[in-house]
């Protein structure tokens, strides 16, 4: 209970399982208490996870190239077409990756890049269809929807076909790589070559058609506004109403992981290191931890929050399992796109494991798509493999031939 009926009220229809509009959610932003907003969200993961467990995912992000036409105002990664420092890896260098990912436990890998002018739809049926020959045990949860409009224009194609050709050669699931800020006025104003945000709706709308299952991003902290944030989750939660309505997703979300939809959502912050926003905006902590919280009295239809402990810190993702999250993410084998911009915080397994069951819940390792591989009920359950440790440094250049492992002690 707060001293305002008006927020009170919102906060127990929330909890209770009702929706709240765009302008209750933005209310609760900037106005409602922080203990009584986080003890709403809280509810709600505890209703739709009663048995308390967190999970985590072992995963590499492996690049193929960053070579990019885009130039997004925020990213650090990318390098203009023929750029002395751009590169593209060959195929045997990205399997190599792959096979290192799965020596350490990886049941994922991420295939990212940039927006390189040659690569259209048969360049990734060929690097989706070579990762799956090689090694069929890993999903592949890779590229987004700007990289799909993109191989669909260099060659000449719908974005259906794309989408289908390359589910055929073997993607299994689309990040929801992107998104950053997809209200009209905070994208154009920080990568002002992307699709607009309704494009990009439009792409997940079609890949949710086709049976496809994605997650769902937002960077936060280049200058939009609160209600721009708040406009950015209605824009996918009405993206993911069409797909209950059309039978993509069942509306049970607990259950609704193995069809076309959004599975998780996953806010994360600006890093402000080597790109040409030069750190001029940030979000605070504060403001990303209410905003996690708002997210999941938000999303009616989502099943999972995760936090980004990769660009928060680990004590801002802990903290955010009291707030509604029910999933702390990656331990990276590998990351270069984010770490280029600054983003320098990195975990192990152990650690990892540790920061879940000291929040008072139970950590299970799961796979893309949520089924849980083991879940730790107790310590002597828990994992033993000391290599298994994230990366902030860039290791994506040409050149390096082995993954370099940290004293994880």
């Amino acid at each position: 209970m707060t001293a305002n009926r008006e927020i009170d009220s919102i906060l127990q229809r929330a909890a209770d399982g009702g929706r709240i509009t765009p302008e209750e959610a933005l209310l609760l932003y900037t106005d409602a208490p922080f203990h009584a907003l986080g003890e709403a969200a809280d509810t709600i993961r505890r209703r739709r996870f009663p048995d308390g467990v967190v999970t985590y995912l072992i995963d590499r992000n492996i690049n193929y190239t960053n070579v990019c036409v885009t130039a997004c105002k925020f990213c650090a990664f990318f390098r203009a077409p023929k750029h002395k420092d751009g590169w593209a890896h060959p195929m045997e260098e990205i399997l190599r990756r792959c096979g290192e990912a799965i020596d350490l436990g990886a049941t994922q890998v991420m295939l990212q890049g940039g927006h390189h002018p040659e690569f259209g739809v048969a360049y990734y049926e060929s690097l989706f269809a070579g990762v799956k020959e090689a090694y069929p045990q890993l999903m592949i949860h890779s590229i987004g929807p700007s990289e799909i409009l993109h191989m669909a224009k260099v060659d000449g194609v719908s974005i259906e076909e794309a989408i289908l050709r390359i589910k055929a050669a073997g993607l299994d699931s689309i990040a929801g790589a992107g998104a950053e800020m997809l209200p009209q006025r905070p994208r154009k104003a920080i990568a002002p070559l992307k699709e607009s945000g309704e494009r990009w709706i439009e792409v997940m709308t079609i890949a949710h058609r086709n049976g496809l299952s994605s997650t769902a991003t937002m960077m936060m902290g280049t200058g939009e506004t609160h209600a721009e944030r708040i406009e950015h989750i209605r824009m996918i939660r009405d993206c993911q109403d069409l797909a209950v309505a059309n039978g993509y997703q069942d509306s049970a979300v607990e259950t609704s992981h193995q069809v076309g939809g959004f599975r998780a959502f996953i806010p994360w912050t600006y890093q402000p290191e080597n790109n040409h926003l030069k750190g001029r905006t940030q979000a605070t902590t504060m403001e990303y931890l209410r905003f996690i919280a708002v997210s999941r009295l938000f999303f009616d239809n989502i099943a999972h929050l995760q936090a980004s402990w990769l660009t928060t810190g680990k004590d801002v993702g802990q903290l955010a399992l009291h707030l509604g999250v029910d999933d702390l993410g990656s331990i990276m084998l590998e990351e270069n796109v984010i770490s280029s911009a600054g983003a320098r915080h990195r975990s192990n397994l152990h650690e990892l494991i540790w920061m879940i069951r000291t929040a008072d819940r139970i950590p299970a390792w799961r796979d893309t798509l949520y089924n849980h591989l083991q879940v730790h009920r107790t310590e002597a359950d828990d994992p033993t493999d000391d290599r298994v440790v994230s990366h902030f440094s860039s290791i994506a250049m040409p050149g390096r031939k082995t993954l370099p492992l940290v004293d994880a002690k």
